[in-house]
């Protein structure tokens, strides 16, 4: 028993490691930070970013910010510059969070405290101004409330905020007309409470005015001599060295006014900030968010009429597939009964026979009535063939599609890829996942991922099964290891440009490694175990029909049934259903990093009327496939379902050419890589929801017939 009692109490201890990791959970409403007068608040760094690149930096990593000091501050056993626990989709957007120097004590204004004089080199400063040209924009955290820039409507009857605050400005010199660039060094930091129900202050808001003042004229502890007076702003500008310039470019008619070698020459720049708290009565800390959430009353309208447009085309769609079902399938089947192609065909005979025995028996008709009787019996003909052309095919239409081997494999991508979309939308529309909660929907978008291999490597192997496969196995590793390793591929190809440019946005290796292993250690064996149970355990799904041994031979078909014609046809109207919503997506993704996106009851609705429109559309191609007499509807289902990923994808184009202001290589690169993934894992989607339905439809329309 003595040995007993230390695992037990390891195992005690575990389990309070495990209540306080769940309790420390962010749910509105429920993880609520309280603080006392004089409590420090701790400031978090974090990146910067601009909405013209895809590369973001850590603030630290800028070498003309002050760094730190590594000093304690507020009693807490971390020393400034320690990087803070990120979860995965933290480190994937490019998220490194440290603790500061600066020092914020709850309800204590501050008037001006120095933080540091920062020495920077020519090459620095020219860094700086880059970053400036390019409109970059500086993210702190508080009390997990990014450092935002106040704004207030037109009529100021509201207020609303954007994430992040600017690195500095550009100006025009008057005298020269060339631009001037001015970097913000002194920060005026405002803290907005209200006190709490059950004691304490609550922050609900975070501000931050940074401002440029000049290093001339301040007070001996480096601050202004007035701090909210206007003052000359701090120049990114040293004076060029004239006699070097001259001894490097001697000979040269021009010499350039930016020289980039490094002559030893420095700037100065003492960065200052102030710390104010005002008390707010007008915002509850469970809604402090929604200052965040820029232009959300004013965008409701369209959002409506987003879901009111995506309505009308799949209830135009809806009608055409009842149409179809109930007169001309359901007429049919109801019609004629079971066995009905073998009676027509029957009639048909014993008609020409009948026909031809009187014209034996009685031999009065002359060559014109030859002509004409041979015309009734092509007029029967050809009505049998309208009346039931999709039911000439019940020899044909379940033979097994060429490459196969690729098609099982793909949908089960598509449904892995299904039920991670929705788990995340159902998570975000329930709050579960939102904008408090940094990084959430990318960690928990990859752990669905992860677990949806179960789906995954299931309906794979059911359907390589169906196609009387037999190396389900081999059909296993295709399943783990083809989009996944495509993916990994894409993006450890793009993490190479990025690290070059020394950007946050690089995926560290560490990560890396750690995505490789969650892939290839979890992944893969949930792909397996779920091919086991679909090839092994499950059994194929039964075709209501046999299949011929000899194919039937496939007429011509229309040019809007032809491939890739006819699925880039169809893919119009789901893309139609997508476009407005899709308005929204990428403005918040591309081109206004500092707003947040968060109506996802709104995506949610849309997303349901675009899998219904996608199931009709794929519905209806796939019967007038079928009417024309065209067996091969495994793939066309497969392409018609995910062609709409085409014109995203097009639309991602003219997006990148006419709305966006992206510089530089390495971020169109960046650009134009990630828009082809989420197409493609758009397609695989919507895709594998067509096949399924295609695939239902045909086995429900074939099961009522029988043929002798």
């Amino acid at each position: 028993m003595a040995f007993e009692r230390p695992r037990s109490h390891q195992w005690v201890l575990r389990l309070l490691l495990l209540v306080s990791c769940v309790s420390a959970f962010y749910i509105p409403g429920y993880s609520v930070t309280r603080y006392n007068d004089n409590d420090p608040i701790p400031l978090l760094v974090n990146k910067i970013f601009s909405d013209h690149t895809q590369l973001q930096y850590a603030y630290f990593d800028l070498p003309f910010v002050c760094p730190p000091s590594g000093r304690t501050h507020g009693g807490s056993p971390f020393g400034s510059g320690q990087s803070i626990s990120l979860n995965l989709g933290e480190v994937l957007r490019g998220d490194r969070i440290m603790t500061s120097d600066f020092e914020l004590l709850m309800g204590k204004d501050v008037e001006c405290e120095s933080l540091c004089t920062r020495v920077v080199s020519r090459s620095d400063v020219k860094w700086a101004r880059q970053l400036i040209k390019e409109g970059y924009v500086i993210e702190w955290i508080a009390d997990n409330l990014p450092g935002a820039t106040s704004f207030v409507t037109v009529d100021r009857s509201r207020k609303y905020y954007a994430s992040g605050f600017k690195l500095g400005y550009r100006d025009i010199s008057p005298a020269t007309g060339q631009s001037r660039y001015f970097i913000n060094n002194h920060f005026t930091i405002v803290i907005r409470w209200r006190s709490a129900a059950e004691g304490g202050k609550v922050i609900v808001g975070f501000e931050v005015y940074p401002k440029s003042i000049t290093a001339e004229g301040r007070k001996e502890g480096g601050c202004p001599k007035a701090v909210h007076k206007d003052n000359e702003g701090q120049e990114l500008y040293i004076a060029p060295n004239l006699s070097r310039m001259q001894e490097k470019y001697s000979g040269l008619s021009y010499i350039p006014e930016d020289d980039d070698d490094d002559d030893g020459a420095t700037l100065q720049i003492p960065y200052t900030y102030s710390v104010y708290f005002r008390e707010d009565t007008k915002v509850e800390w469970n809604n402090r968010w929604e200052l965040y959430f820029t232009n959300q009353g004013e965008s409701a309208i369209t959002h409506w009429l987003a879901i009111i447009n995506s309505l009308t085309i799949s209830t135009v769609l809806g009608v055409t597939v009842f149409v179809i079902w109930s007169r001309t399938v359901q007429g049919d089947i109801k019609g004629r009964g079971d066995g009905a192609m073998n009676d027509q065909k029957a009639k048909v005979r014993s008609r020409r026979r009948s026909g031809k025995s009187e014209k034996k028996r009685e031999n009065l008709l002359d060559g014109e009535a030859d002509v004409e009787h041979d015309a009734d019996f092509s007029s029967e003909d050809e009505a049998l063939e309208d009346t039931s052309g999709w039911k000439l095919l019940h020899g044909d239409v379940f033979r097994i599609p060429a490459f196969s081997g690729l098609l099982a494999p793909l949908v089960g991508s598509g449904m892995q890829l299904l039920f991670m979309a929705s788990g995340l939308l159902l998570l975000s529309c329930l709050g579960v996942l939102n904008p408090s909660f940094r990084g959430g929907f990318v960690s928990v978008g990859m752990g669905l991922f992860v677990f949806a291999g179960l789906f995954s490597g299931y309906f794979s192997g059911r359907l390589y099964k169906t196609f009387g496969g037999m190396a389900w196995r081999k059909n296993t590793l295709i399943t783990a290891l083809l989009f996944p390793g495509l993916a990994f591929c894409l993006v450890l190809i793009l993490n190479l440009f990025v690290w070059a440019q020394a950007s946050s946005t690089a995926i560290p290796f560490s990560t890396l490694i750690g995505l490789l292993a969650l892939w290839l250690l979890i992944q893969v064996p949930l792909v397996y175990l779920g091919s086991w149970v679909g090839y092994v355990r499950a059994a194929p799904w039964e075709h209501p029909l046999k299949t011929n041994a000899i194919p039937r031979q496939i007429p011509p078909q229309p040019w809007y049934l032809r491939s890739p014609i006819g699925p880039l046809l169809t893919g119009i109207i789901p893309f139609a259903v997508l476009f407005i919503e899709l308005l929204f997506v990428f403005k918040n993704l591309w081109q206004d990093k500092t707003g947040y996106y968060y109506v996802f009851g709104f995506l949610s609705a849309v997303s349901t009327v675009l899998m219904v429109t996608v199931v009709e559309v794929t519905v209806i191609a796939t019967y007038s496939q079928l009417c024309s007499e065209n067996y091969h509807w495994w793939w066309q289902s497969f392409l018609t379902g995910g062609s709409s990923a085409f014109w995203i994808f097009a639309y991602c184009i003219w997006y990148y050419l006419f709305k966006l202001h992206v510089t530089g290589f390495v971020s169109s690169l960046l650009f134009f890589s990630y828009s082809f993934l989420a197409c493609a894992v758009y397609g695989l989607l919507t895709g594998t929801v067509g096949f399924l339905a295609a695939y239902a439809f045909v086995r429900r329309v074939y099961s009522a017939i029988k043929v002798d």
